[in-house]
Order: C-alpha cells, then sequence, then structure tokens
C-alpha cells in the first residue's frame, strides 16, 4: 500500500504503481531514467522526441545534419530520431527486469511524427506497453496503436478537447485506451495546451476541470477503472490526498515530470541538475517563444530573457503612409516603404543608437531590433533548418506537401531543436531552453534534498509513496 491507500494498478499486463515518469523530450528522459523507474515498479516513460544513439563503444553519436536541403536533413533526423528512441526502449526493458512498465512519449507537433512512431513500435514489439502523445490532436495515434496491438494514452488539457479526439477516432479503439493523461496547462512543464479560452496569467483549479474530464468519459461509456493521470504540479502525493478513492473522480494516477530530473539516473548534465536547487517561485516562466505556436513552460533564464528583451524591441509599421503611420522607418532596414508612428520611430532610433542596428520583419507587420550578432545567428539557425517540427514558427518549415507554412520566419522565436540538444548534451544553461514545471522551486523548500542529497529513482519512488 502506498500513501493514504494508494494501491497498484492492472496495466500492461501486471500490477505497478499509479505512478508515471513524464516523457521529456531530447533526451533529457532516457532507458536509464525510464528503466529504473519501471524497476522500482512505476511506469517509466522512454521519450522518443530525437532521442540520443550511440556508437559501437557506447559514446552518444552526434546529430550532425549535412544534408543540403531542408527536406533531406528532415530525412536524417527521422533516422535519427527512430534509430535513438528503438536503442533507448530496448536499453531501458533492460534494465526494467521485468518490472513496471515502459511507455514512449511523443509530440503530434514534432516533424514526422508518424513515421517515427511506426518505425519505433515496428522494432520495439512486446517492449512498449504504451504510447502517450500530446501536443496538438494526435488523431492518428489509436490507428496507429491497434496496428502494433499497444496502449494509447491521450494528453489532453480540458475535457473539450479529449471529446473531440474521442467522437472522431478514439471511440473506434476503445479497448487501448488505457489512461488519459490530464496535462495542466498553467503548471507543467515543457508545451502546455493552453486555449484560446484560458489566460495564461489566471490558472484555473485542476479539480473541477479533471472532474468535468471523468464526466465527458462516463457520458462516452468510458469506465472509471481507465484512470486519469494528473500531469503538472504534483510533488507530493500528501497534496492530492483529496483525489485518491475519490468517487467523483474514478481511478487517478499521477505523473511526475520536474522531480525525477533530479536523481542519479536522470542524464541531464550535473550543472542543470545544480541550478533546479536554486529556484524560486515565479522562475519558471509561461511564455509563447516556442515555434511550434504553443505556450510552453521553461526556467526564466538569461535565454528566455533575452527573448522577452527581442520581442520588447518591436514596432509595427504599414507599407504605405496610412492613419498614424506617417514617417518613414530610417534605422534597421534598407528601403524607404516603412512607415511607422512617429513615437515608434523615436524608440527605433534609440534602440539603434543601443547597438541594435538591424531591424528584422515579423509574420505579424511587425519589426524586430537586434544586434548583427544576433542577427546572423537567427539567419544561420533559420538556414540550417532540420524540420525537427510539423510546423514551425521560427523556420516556416512544414513537414509535408510544399514545405513551407508560406508565412515569414519569425526571429522572435528560436530553432528548439539546437537549443534541447545542446542543454541535453553539456551546454551553457544560461544560453539554452531549459524546460522545467511551476513546482520547480520546491527542490530548494523539500527536506528531502537538502545538504545537496540526490536520490536514485528507487529511492524517489519510495519517497513519493509515503506521501512526501
Amino acid at each position: 500500500m502506498g500513501f493514504k491507500g494508494l494501491k497498484p494498478i492492472m496495466y500492461g499486463g501486471r500490477e505497478v504503481w499509479p505512478l508515471v515518469e513524464g516523457g521529456k523530450g531530447v533526451s533529457a528522459t532516457n532507458h536509464m531514467s525510464s528503466g529504473a523507474w519501471a524497476a522500482a515498479g512505476g511506469i517509466g516513460t522512454v521519450s522518443a522526441v530525437n532521442a540520443d544513439s550511440y556508437d559501437a563503444e557506447g559514446k552518444i553519436v552526434p546529430q550532425v545534419y549535412d544534408a543540403l536541403t531542408r527536406k533531406e536533413r528532415h530525412e536524417q533526423l527521422i533516422r535519427f530520431a527512430i534509430d535513438g528512441a528503438v536503442e533507448q526502449v530496448h536499453r531501458a526493458h533492460e534494465i526494467a527486469g521485468g518490472n513496471g512498465a515502459i511507455n514512449i512519449n511523443v509530440l503530434w507537433e514534432m516533424g514526422g511524427a508518424q513515421p517515427v512512431l511506426e518505425g519505433v513500435l515496428e522494432q520495439t514489439r512486446g517492449m512498449v506497453a504504451g504510447v502517450t502523445c500530446g501536443a496538438g490532436m494526435p488523431y492518428k495515434l489509436s490507428e496507429i496503436a491497434a496496428r502494433y496491438n499497444v496502449n494509447y494514452l491521450p494528453i489532453v488539457s480540458s475535457a473539450r478537447a479529449f471529446r473531440a479526439l474521442w467522437k472522431r477516432a478514439y471511440s473506434k479503439v476503445p479497448e487501448l485506451m488505457a489512461a488519459v493523461v490530464y496535462e495542466d496547462p498553467w503548471l507543467a512543464g515543457g508545451h502546455n495546451g493552453l486555449s484560446n479560452a484560458e489566460h495564461p496569467t489566471k490558472p484555473e483549479d485542476p479539480y473541477p476541470r479533471v472532474k468535468a474530464l471523468r464526466e465527458t468519459m462516463r457520458a462516452e461509456g468510458i469506465a472509471d477503472d481507465v484512470p486519469i493521470i494528473m500531469a503538472g504540479g504534483v510533488w507530493y502525493l500528501r497534496d492530492w490526498e483529496n483525489w485518491i478513492d475519490n468517487p467523483e473522480l474514478g481511478g487517478i494516477a499521477f505523473q511526475y515530470g520536474t522531480r525525477p530530473l533530479l536523481t542519479h539516473e536522470s542524464p541531464i548534465p550535473q550543472e542543470w541538475k545544480d541550478a533546479l536547487r536554486d529556484l524560486e517561485p515565479g522562475d519558471v516562466l509561461l511564455h509563447r517563444f516556442s515555434p511550434t505556436g504553443f505556450y510552453s513552460s521553461a526556467v526564466r533564464n538569461p535565454f528566455l530573457r533575452n527573448l522577452e528583451a527581442r520581442s520588447e524591441r518591436q514596432i509595427p509599421y504599414s507599407k504605405v503612409e496610412a492613419g498614424e503611420h506617417t514617417v518613414r522607418l530610417d534605422v534597421g532596414v534598407k528601403g524607404k516603404n516603412f512607415w511607422v508612428t512617429p513615437k515608434d520611430l523615436e524608440r527605433a532610433r534609440s534602440w539603434s543608437a543601443a547597438g541594435y542596428t538591424d531591424g528584422l520583419r515579423t509574420p505579424d507587420d511587425t519589426i524586430v531590433f537586434v544586434d548583427p550578432i544576433e542577427r546572423d545567428v537567427i539567419r544561420k539557425d533559420q538556414a540550417d533548418c532540420m524540420g525537427c517540427l510539423s510546423h514551425c514558427g521560427f523556420s516556416s518549415w512544414k513537414d509535408h506537401d510544399d514545405y513551407t507554412t508560406g508565412r515569414l520566419a519569425d526571429p522572435r522565436s528560436f530553432c528548439i531543436q539546437k537549443t534541447l540538444q545542446d542543454i541535453a548534451h553539456g551546454g551553457p544553461i544560461d544560453e539554452n531552453l531549459m524546460f522545467a514545471g511551476h513546482a520547480a522551486y520546491k527542490f530548494k523548500q523539500d527536506p528531502f534534498y537538502s545538504n545537496g542529497f540526490t536520490p536514485t529513482v528507487k529511492e524517489l519512488v519510495d519517497r513519493i509513496l509515503t506521501g512526501d
């Protein structure tokens, strides 16, 4: 028995704790962390988002994209992704030693999501218990799961999103839907499913939202023993006491994304682990700079502050003199046909004088001002695009049809593949995107981590089961 009568559930043909390791893409969860989580009796999650492969000596193979065109680089990316995830699943399965279960996690919005998922499942038969998938509306998830006879666990942030997926696709394969992950859009790390109806700075209590999700599931005839997995902001089980064995909510499991980052088996570099211990409340920012167009949550480090500052150096323009746009912009751009307000002309001139001499157009008829070094980095990163998303705002890549979104590339964003690969493999934590959930400040407050203590995954799972 765990905290307050938390009981094991049947999953993947065996009893497991209803504790799920959240999958963190681009090598922040791998075979070591997920294999150990399963070995401890929980559900480990191998991230199948650009996972690492290894050479004959066991060294990580750097993902170098040397093909000439974006489309060819995208094909290299899919190859890397399949090889890496297959390798990770095989290793995780071995570490688990027949305990717990191994899931894989994919983002539907990643480039080539479908061929990657199919390629991985093809080569890992009998090893993967289920596929968790969010970021977008993955209608095809159930049909792919049916083809390979694995469970699927959709990730949603509202009852409405679930109902749309169920009506259109999942109702045809009800027997393989093992759980529904409710990912709280205000608390979870990484990409968040905030809809236009929800306000980024006005978090809602998850209880009524999860209750509404359960009511929707019941209305569709889904049994209460199909658990809802609460994800985002979960730290101490004692905080969720009234959720366990609660007839209103039905079966509940809990997903941990942030806490497993600080374990011995966690593959993230030591510098990143150390930084987690120093975070304060409010140090994780829900922002919109991601090239996916989704909101996402990450540590508000210098990298993120720089993106905030860049967007603040931004003015709207017209191609013709119109309304309040009565003066021509004379800094940052070549050509005479950028009309702005007199006030914005003053601002632009002051930015230019401060060294932000280059104006870059955005898809929203605005111009942002950057320094020449930043301009060169942005242009190079856009040119080097390897198509890691299905649609990328930063490079205007699209992974099908004519391979372009048809919009101007957006200099207010960044190459997410480059920065996540870099931080996961030892790059400077101040110069890269550092995803984290909003409860990450608890590392500093939780006595479990005092005096620099780092638990093994087994010690963490045992600790969680006590309620702490």
